[in-house]
């Protein structure tokens, strides 16, 4: 491909920052006792032309929302990205030296601690899908910034780089940019593909994208690699460097065995005299352009309507769900949406018709449509991800990321539960509670009637971080008048009594059998206890006390969700400590097709079940 051609003093100046940058990573891991120096060795001239020739931003501002955005998928290559801050002056350089302790916010792999990182990285195969939806909510503002992705060659053989590669190409995003430093070495071994550019190349361009071939340790390809993709209109681009690892150091270039490894203070010595012998004199200090700044207005956000439905008619949570997100959504444009092509099931078609430039449909590739969320919430918006609870689960360890990132993502799962029937196990979402209430600090509200689901979706807009609402496909009946309020870590006590024997303790479809169990109980003369739990994370700890002190200190839990982790477990968590028995119904047989009521049967936590537990569990209380 073509070559840029710089000034000699700003070409020599870049390529001191590049030795600079090799020089402070293997001082900052030797200091360390570990890291991963050679992984960043060989993308010290990538970080320099990236950091100051290439990109426009604020180095005194990092958070300005008009700079260039960057993400350094191999995020096991952090010190380079710390060196390069500490070149722009972010930072005294001997901070570079606390690396990896508990003290220091320069940790192993990068975290959004640090002002200059939108998201954890480090699980490989991620951060290409949150460029991706940095430069669609680019889009969506009316901005001017590009997206940058920096990946390691290894993390090519996740096909969650390749969800994004089809999904970017199929949305013509070209204000996306991914870099990958093709070093050929693997941590355990070399790569599949070592150093086959060619065969690289085939495979992006097949996906739709540009791809460019450059050495990757010359600047001049580099950077005109780099001007071709920001003239390229219609596609994403993506630089595939020809790199060494652990490149600029005679004993470390191209050497297997060394990922992972810092230098003993002998070895590092060695290091730096070379590289300090690399130094060119009379090198111009090149500093960044400024960020483009777009012309953005905004307005803000509206209250969201009061929901009006008809109390007479039964309503499925899911779809309660698509009616409030589209009210919400025409009065607060700082929503986004993104769906796995089942958006007529989970009415987030609702939104799409009345904001179609803030929808983004994802396909059937969840772990990049999380991805891509999260890169829309690290640009200020608020996205909302939908898909069947069941599917949510192929999205685990970007949900995990985005959850170690306190990432502002609301996440909606549909079709929760044996309740959905005929489909069969492969769709019931069983484990969506355990997986979203393992994450820190995140929120789990659980609705049983589409007053509550429409708020649900109201707090969701308002709770920061991460959020999951989980819905369900049954139409239910509509249990709350539209001016019922409702919070993050309360419940709701439906039924109660002088003489409840029992307190039964659930949420969603099963909320509703528990209300049958009581009216059938009620006509033998027992009387229970219901609790609507709403708030699945943080639980309402005060209400099941009260609850549980006023009927023998019993609670009996009944979920449409596997036993582990979910309602059942966050009650017991909550009244535990206070020597609260907790008696848990929960899905316990593998799944399989048939009728709503039937599998809820089969699992016992229908209405039939409930009344049978009560009577089993406090038999002197009801004459038995």
């Amino acid at each position: 491909m073509a070559t840029t051609s710089l000034d000699s003093k700003r070409l020599s100046g870049l390529q001191n920052i590049a030795t600079q940058l090799r020089i402070d990573s293997i001082n900052a891991t030797t200091a360390a006792g570990s890291g991963h120096p050679t992984s960043c060795l060989s993308a010290a001239e990538i970080m320099a032309a990236l950091f100051f020739h290439v990109m426009r931003f604020d180095p005194r501002n990092p958070q300005d929302a008009d700079n260039d955005r960057f993400v350094l998928s191999k995020g096991h290559a952090a010190p380079v990205l710390y060196s390069a801050w500490a070149e722009l002056d972010l930072f005294p350089r001997e901070h570079l030296k606390t690396l990896r302790r508990f003290d220091s916010d320069l940790e192993g792999h990068p975290t959004p601690l640090l002002p200059f990182v939108a998201v954890p990285t480090g699980s490989l195969g991620q951060g290409l899908a949150v460029g991706l939806g940095m430069a669609l909510a680019a889009r969506m503002d009316g901005r001017l910034y590009r997206s940058y992705v920096l990946m390691g060659d290894g993390e090519n053989a996740e096909g969650s780089v390749w969800e994004t590669a089809e999904l970017a190409s199929f949305h013509q995003v070209d204000t996306l940019c991914g870099i990958v430093d093709v070093n050929r070495l693997g941590q355990s071994q070399p790569t599949m593909l070592q150093h086959e550019l060619e065969i690289y190349k085939r495979r992006w361009t097949a996906f739709g994208w540009l791809a460019l071939v450059v050495d990757g340790h010359d600047l001049n390809q580099l950077l005109a690699a780099f001007e071709q993709a920001a003239e390229t209109h219609g596609r994403p681009t993506v630089i595939l460097a020809r790199t060494f690892k652990g490149h600029g150091v005679s004993f470390l270039n191209d050497q297997e065995n060394w990922h992972g490894k810092a230098l003993k203070p002998q070895e590092a010595e060695k290091a730096l005299g070379e590289l300090q012998a690399q130094m060119q004199p009379g090198g111009e200090r090149p500093t960044p352009l400024p960020p483009a700044r777009a012309n953005v207005t905004t307005r803000p956000p509206e209250p969201m309507p009061a929901p009006n439905f008809n109390r007479a008619q039964p309503v499925a949570t899911r779809e309660a769900f698509g009616e409030a997100l589209a009210a919400a959504g025409a009065g607060d444009t700082r929503l986004s949406v993104l769906d796995g092509d089942v958006k007529n099931s989970t009415f987030t078609e609702d939104f799409q018709a009345k904001a179609p430039g803030r929808f983004v449909e994802g396909f059937i590739a969840e772990q990049n449509m999380v991805g891509m969320a999260m890169g829309l919430a690290a640009a200020g918006r608020i996205p909302f991800v939908s898909t069947f609870a069941c599917f949510l689960t192929r999205a685990a360890d970007f949900i995990r990321l985005a959850g170690l990132a306190r990432s502002n993502v609301k996440f909606v799962g549909t079709h929760a539960g044996v309740s959905i029937g005929e489909d069969g196990g492969s769709q019931m979402g069983l484990e969506d509670l355990a997986m979203f209430r393992a994450l820190p600090e995140s929120t789990v509200l659980y609705p049983s009637d589409a007053t509550s689901a429409w708020r649900a979706v109201e707090l969701a807009i308002h709770q920061p971080g991460v959020v999951y609402i989980r819905t369900g496909r049954p139409k239910q009946p509509i249990l709350y008048d539209t001016k019922e309020a409702f919070a993050i870590g309360k419940g709701k006590l439906l039924r109660s009594g002088n003489q409840d024997v029992a307190t039964v303790v659930a949420a969603g479809v099963t909320l509703n059998e528990a209300l049958k169990a009581a009216d059938e109980l009620k006509s033998q003369g027992v009387a229970i206890r219901v609790i609507d739990l709403f708030s699945v994370r943080p639980v309402d700890t005060a209400l099941l006390l009260e609850a549980a002190r006023a009927t023998q200190n019993l609670l009996i839990t009944v979920e449409d969700h596997h036993a582990a982790g979910g309602l059942g477990d966050a009650v017991a968590e909550a009244v535990g400590p206070e020597g609260v028995r907790v008696v848990r119904l929960a899905v316990r047989e593998m799944p399989r097709s048939g009728k709503p009521e039937e599998l809820m049967a089969q699992q016992k936590i229908d209405a039939a079940a409930i009344r049978d537990t009560v009577l089993q569990w406090v038999p002197a209380r009801v004459g038995r």
